[in-house]
């Protein structure tokens, strides 16, 4: 790997000579040749182009990082796509066609020969070359295995570091790896117990891809052995010419000085570990069904069992008669629906439920946040305690931290090619996966016998490009979150006969007192000079049974049960590979048809988007599970044959699975959005929060507009998509019910009626957060955001909680939380994450104000809740909060964190790029927008 590191100054250099010259040795030179010519045709032209920050390079030498933490110096090729994706905030305006590589990297296949900055060749059959503006690997072999090795060289020269911490989140081991901090207990504690495996379940996995999938599996688990090798041919060359990751020397693993310690070996079993978290996150779906039975439980307390499940029913939202759709077209797919009447179902006695501990034999600093710093050299001193609040700030990983929710997240625009200027279909399309430095994903091209892709993999796990284009094709996801998780009631029992308790350690399967499996997993740490975090260890635990893991401890009719969390993609977190080797052999995929094909070997649940030259197409994956007649996917279930899937084996966790026509697909619609809204008609929704008014409307909105206009180019697909990601969702959506209200009599109130005419201009010019101008860090309509931002927590409340009653309205928020706007650092998504408005009550407020304002409502509310239904008193209510929320102060409103000062509007909701390593970013603009982002369009086909 040739040094990519920016020119230090002479303060840096001198800075950093005290660690010795050993720890300025360079990678090997990489040869001056250039690349041999692409025997593929790219069939994109200029037409293909794609982005992600902060840049391609994500190790860093321990010199590299003390640069960094002294001076900001950068390593070469590590932040270079970060100032193009910002640009497009402002530059998103004028945006032509010709100007979108401004903004974007040319993705087209190769490298030209005065763009070459550097080709390495690890083995004689296999060359990485790298390119001058980006430094992306473009990776040809002339063998299927020297492919395969490239990938996993490059993926070590790239992401070596954050391969090994996910490795370990995925066992459960970063806390013994990385550090105790409070953070990183906190992250293998949520992780583990999704997919706790003993080292025989991973192997038992390696080998059932192996054995059970036939040719392909056969070649995948080889392409997969390949790519680990390579992977360990970096990590021995890196360590023995001292520029491997820095991180290992500031967590105590390599000695700075005499280089004696090690980087463990990859395996293949390290591949499916980084799955489980990676498809875990992004593609499940499901589970929370306890959650949801408190919920129907206080709505029945309310209300009474009828009326109180009509009322969950109405916030429940599984069929929305007016949610936007992937598929508009009317095509139904029935899925996971509400039984006539339910069988089986397993509501806990009121009170009862007790969540499963987890964690036990604390000693020392486990569970708390107690430092010890280590008495550190002074050379070492710029990284000292750059892990102590954790190698991922808590919250800032999808589905971590505190009121963690299954996250989907991305977004996808196409537009058939009838109405496009063209003729051609056009994409604008991408996975939102957070922001991190560096990225989760990695971009790279593969080229080699039955390989020919560009785009991204998920470090770790990229033997083949898992969303990005091929020679004429070109294909991304967005996650799905359909239903593939549920929950079953075990009852308990004791092997004696004697009564169990909820602490019972057996549970009765098939009539037999059986015995669960104790998982264990413990782990000890002590303080390091990147994580001063004091000595201490801890000792997580949790019982696996035939139905899946304990999650929780009841009473159901007075007996007590367990309750576990069952998903189909359990014991299967790699199966997926299939899936995406289909996706990059351009002698498989050549239409629509091929590529929805090689979709639905994919496991986990996302939907998949198409675009070539002649259509765009769109498909759902997912191992739906066919379920027992009757049971209600939604709620608890007893463990009883009678009410299980449908042809299951718990040995191997298999069951019978829904056909391929019944996930939601089409081919050819005028247009398809997506930004993890509801699939089709009847395909029924795994979670709150699908109604009326979803993040989806801001896509179907403009698109459907450009549909509508035709002559639609790429840079107007890509304006509508970058609108969307800076307008606030409840300013488009929810804001002109809100004044419709409001001034259903005159605002008398001077001081008030100023502030309503504020929030009406912000509304008027587009609801957007956006700067005034580029690096002004201040809002062009800030006042009005602020007050937005004070406001909608307390209008939710007042309009909803006195209606409800304070348990079920409480029960209703855990299920469903009721803001996400980007300085909601409350919310799933955590604090600078781009990603916002995806869960919110805005979906219940839309359609309880059209009720009270008397306008037409299809699926509505079970009651109306604003002023009890009465218009008057609705609107007092809402004047009187919105007064309220106009007198509280920008620095209460936005209270500052460890990026922000209290009151710095911008700066809270702006990105943060979360250091998963010793490098920092700066922060940049909100966007509501895909991490990695596609625009294509295909002119020609082969």
């Amino acid at each position: 790997m040739p040094p990519r590191t920016r020119t230090l100054r002479a303060a840096t250099v001198a800075a950093v000579l005290a660690l010795g010259t050993s720890l300025l040795a360079s990678a090997p030179s990489a040869g001056a040749a250039e690349p041999e010519p692409l025997a593929v045709t790219d069939h994109c032209g200029s037409r293909c182009a794609d982005i992600l920050p902060p840049g391609e390079n994500g190790n860093a030498t321990l010199v590299e990082i003390l640069g960094n933490k002294a001076f900001g110096t950068h390593p070469a090729h590590s932040d270079d796509q970060l100032d193009r994706y910002n640009g497009l905030v402002e530059g998103h305006t004028g945006l032509t066609d010709q100007r979108l590589t401004d903004f974007f990297n040319d993705a087209s296949f190769g490298v030209a020969a005065d763009q070459v900055e550097s080709v390495t060749r690890p083995r004689e059959d296999v060359t990485i070359t790298r390119d001058k503006k980006s430094g992306v690997p473009h990776i040809k072999g002339t063998t299927r295995y020297g492919t395969e090795f490239g990938a996993g060289f490059a993926a070590g020269q790239d992401r070596l570091w954050l391969m090994d911490l996910f490795r370990h989140i995925g066992r459960g081991q970063l806390t013994s790896f990385a550090g105790g901090a409070l953070a990183n207990q906190g992250l293998e504690q949520q992780f583990w117990p999704q997919a706790p495996y003993t080292e025989t379940d991973l192997e038992a996995q390696v080998e059932r891809i192996r054995t059970t999938e036939g040719a392909r599996g056969e070649q995948a688990m080889a392409d997969a052995q390949a790519y680990v090798d390579g992977i360990n041919s970096y990590r021995e060359k890196s360590k023995k010419g001292r520029y491997f990751p820095g991180e290992y020397v500031l967590t105590g693993k390599i000695d700075s000085i005499t280089n004696i310690g090690e980087i463990q070996p990859f395996k293949l079993t390290d591949l499916i570990s980084i799955a489980s978290v990676v498809g875990g996150q992004f593609g499940g779906g499901g589970g929370g069904e306890v959650q949801a039975a408190l919920s129907l439980l206080a709505a029945q307390q309310k209300y009474g069992v009828e009326e109180g499940t009509r009322v969950w029913e109405s916030f429940r939202q599984r069929n929305d008669p007016e949610a936007v759709l992937t598929v508009h077209d009317g095509t139904s797919f029935p899925y996971a629906g509400k039984p006539d009447k339910a069988r089986g179902t397993a509501l806990p006695d009121a009170g009862s439920v007790i969540p499963e501990p987890l964690i036990h034999d604390r000693t020392g600093s486990a569970g708390t946040d107690r430092k010890d710093p280590v008495d550190a050299p002074a050379r070492l001193a710029p990284a000292q305690g750059m892990y102590d609040d954790g190698v991922i700030p808590e919250g800032s990983l999808p589905g971590s931290g505190d009121a963690a929710q299954k996250r989907g997240m991305s977004n996808a625009l196409l537009v058939s090619g009838r109405h496009t200027a063209s003729g051609n279909p056009i994409a604008v399309m991408g996975p939102q996966t957070g922001y991190f430095a560096p990225q989760l994903m990695m971009l790279q091209e593969l080229q080699g016998p039955g390989i020919s892709a560009r785009g991204v993999s998920f470090a770790g796990v990229g033997m083949y490009i898992q969303m990005g284009r091929g020679q004429d094709y070109a294909w991304s996801a967005t996650s799905a979150a359909q239903d593939i998780t549920d929950t079953y009631a075990v009852e308990l029992c004791e092997p004696d006969g004697s009564a169990p308790t909820k602490d019972s350690t057996h549970y009765r399967n098939d009539g037999a007192c059986t015995a669960m499996e104790k998982l264990e997993r413990t782990n000890s740490w002590k303080p390091t000079v990147a994580d001063s975090t004091a000595k201490g260890s801890y000792r997580m635990q949790v019982w696996r049974t035939d139905y899946g893991i304990v999650t929780h401890r009841a009473t159901v009719e007075g007996k007590p049960v367990a309750y576990t969390s069952l998903r189909t993609t359990y014991r299967h977190e790699a199966d997926s590979i299939v899936g995406f080797q289909l996706l990059n052999d351009p002698a498989y995929v050549t239409d629509a048809a091929s590529f929805q094909q090689a979709a639905s070997h994919i496991d986990y649940a996302f939907n998949w988007f198409y675009a070539d030259s002649r259509t765009t197409a769109y498909y759902n994956s997912g191992m739906n599970p066919v379920r027992a007649a009757g049971v209600d996917a939604a709620l608890p279930v007893k463990a009883e044959k009678a009410y299980e899937w449908q042809g299951y084996d718990p040995a191997a966790n298999t069951t019978d699975y829904t056909p391929f026509a019944e996930h939601p697909h089409s081919s050819g619609q005028d247009y398809y959005i997506s930004w993890n809204n509801r699939q089709a008609e009847d395909y029924s929704t795994a979670a709150f929060g699908f109604g009326a008014v979803h993040r989806g409307d801001l896509l179907d909105d403009r698109v459907s507009a450009l549909v509508e206009e035709g002559g639609v180019t790429r840079a107007a697909l890509t304006r509508a998509m970058e609108e969307a990601a800076l307008t606030d969702l409840r300013g488009e959506q929810l804001l002109p019910e809100l004044l419709k209200v409001l001034r259903s009599r005159p605002v008398t109130d001077p001081e008030l009626n100023a502030v309503v005419q504020q929030l009406d201009s912000w509304r008027a010019a587009g609801s957007q957060r956006k700067e005034t101008s580029p690096g002004s860090h201040t809002y062009t309509h800030a006042d009005a955001v602020r007050i937005m931002d004070a406001w909608w927590p307390k209008l939710v409340e007042a309009e909803f909680r006195s209606g409800l009653g304070d348990g079920l309205y409480t029960a209703l928020t855990a299920n469903l939380a009721t803001d996400e706007s980007p300085a909601a650092s409350h919310g799933p998504s955590g604090a600078h994450s781009g990603s916002a408005f995806q869960y919110g009550w805005w979906g219940f407020a839309d359609k309880d104000l059209r009720q009270v304002l008397g306008q037409p409502v299809k699926g509505p509310l079970a009651k109306t809740y604003c002023g009890n239904g009465d218009l008057s008193a609705c609107r007092s209510a809402l004047l009187s909060t919105l007064k309220e929320a106009a007198a509280v102060p920008a620095t209460t409103v936005y209270p500052g964190d460890d990026s922000c000062e209290a009151g710095e509007q911008w700066c809270t909701d702006a990105i943060v790029h979360r250091p998963l390593g010793g490098i920092s970013q700066k922060s940049i603009h909100w966007q509501n927008r895909p991490t990695y982002q596609q625009v294509v369009e295909f002119p020609s086909h082969r």
